[in-house]
């Protein structure tokens, strides 16, 4: 959530920044809410004081006129309360509701506007006709969707033989890498519940984009991001102790509502995916350089793989629904001539610490803060299996494994 106090303070420069970060959120209704809310309030208040003051007369002897007014008090708080308690409501579900703020230094306006800041390497060339991933890894047996369909439904994966060496290889590769840029491994549950994914800042927004175990009302956790953020939820820590970082590997779950594009078969986009995240918990003034931090612990990974990627800055509207800020790093696929997207490195600045009362003290007498929260890919493992068979692809449909995944001894 956003700090109201901005809003207040600053309507008309809030409620800009967040129609350029999303123009379909009508933040001056978000404005007006909150002022009907607190004068509503004070009303309410206002009339339970007169109603307590007639109550402490009355110990002295009931007069009619007493009476009169205590009823008529009375009347007018049950109706102001109710109204209350339904405008609140509505308000509540309506901040829940606004995106973060975007931060001042992105471009503005929609995907055209992400600014390409760094690529690495150079598109690899073929002397042979390229095949996508679909192709090479249904051929070497790497998966095998029809079998998955048939176990759980379409979109979801079954791999086999060396696709789920090529997995495990990449999993723990990226964990060590992690480990050294100092994040500590953390394995959560898959299964998370609903205020989790409220100071996650999934639900309510994206409640249909998870999936859910109604019988016990918990959902399939749609990223370790959901866990890691709400380990600290209702917490009050140590400045000393900041910045906080942690790495997960865990599947994710999403529903990804719409249709499938010939450019998102195979292990493109599913319901399905292995992921490696990487969460910080730092102070404000911290945020940042976390930022660049984790952008240079995913970056790591993919050069040590040797592959060709970019990296944007993204443009508000284009960032994450929690996301000030947000890098995304995109890899070149030679079977689908494009880049795709294997990270995205966000700054969530006090967004979800709010959500979760997240804080921490800079001294044992001060007041306290609320901290910052950011999240990355590091990486998607389904896209960067992509990535490898596309990339190292050979003449014959064969495929080269990066020698960093055979130094992890499984090949």
């Amino acid at each position: 959530m956003i700090d109201l106090k901005l809003l207040r303070e600053n309507p008309v420069q809030i409620i800009e920044l967040l129609h350029i970060k999303e123009p379909s959120y009508d933040a001056r209704k978000l404005y007006d809410l909150d002022a009907k809310v607190r004068q509503l309030r004070i009303e309410v208040e206002s009339l339970r004081k007169k109603k307590n003051d007639l109550a402490q007369q009355a110990k002295s002897g009931v007069t009619p006129e007493i009476r009169t007014e205590s009823m008529q008090i009375s009347a007018v708080l049950k109706e102001k309360e109710v109204n209350l308690e339904s405008l609140d409501k509505e308000f509540k579900l309506y901040y829940l509701s606004c995106p973060n703020i975007p931060a001042q230094d992105i471009p503005m306006g929609g995907k055209d506007s992400n600014k390409v800041v760094k690529t690495f390497g150079e598109k690899p060339t073929f002397n042979f006709p390229v095949k996508n991933h679909l192709e090479l890894g249904t051929a070497l047996k790497w998966f095998d969707f029809e079998t998955a369909a048939q176990i759980t439904a379409g979109n979801f994966p079954l791999y086999k033989g060396d696709g789920v060496k090529v997995i495990y290889a990449l999993t723990m590769f990226m964990l060590k890498n992690n480990m050294k840029f100092g994040f500590e491994p953390i394995l959560p549950s898959y299964l998370v519940n609903e205020q989790s994914l409220t100071v996650a800042s999934n639900f309510p927004k994206f409640k249909d984009q998870v999936f859910a175990v109604t019988e016990d009302n918990i959902y399939l956790t749609p990223t370790a991001e959901v866990n890691l953020a709400n380990m600290y939820r209702n917490k009050i820590l140590n400045a000393d102790e900041l910045p906080i970082r942690m790495t997960s590997w865990t599947s994710c779950f999403r529903r990804e509502a719409g249709g499938y594009g010939a450019h998102e078969r195979g292990l493109i986009r599913m319901h399905q995916f292995e992921k490696v995240e990487l969460f910080t918990v730092c102070t404000p003034e911290q945020s940042n350089q976390e930022q660049e931090r984790m952008l240079a612990c995913a970056e790591s990974i993919l050069q040590q793989l040797g592959l060709h990627y970019r990296v944007s800055l993204l443009a508000g509207q284009d960032c994450s629904f929690a996301s000030a800020k947000t890098y995304d790093i995109e890899v070149w696929l030679p079977g689908q001539g494009m880049y795709y997207e294997v990270s995205s490195i966000s700054n969530c600045t006090d967004f979800q610490a709010r959500r979760g009362m997240i804080r921490y003290k800079k001294s044992a007498d001060s007041s306290t803060e609320l901290v910052n929260t950011l999240n990355g890919s590091s990486l998607a493992l389904s896209r960067l299996m992509v990535a490898i068979l596309e990339v190292y692809q050979q003449a014959d449909g064969s495929v080269i494994i990066p020698e960093v995944l055979k130094n992890e001894g499984i090949f």
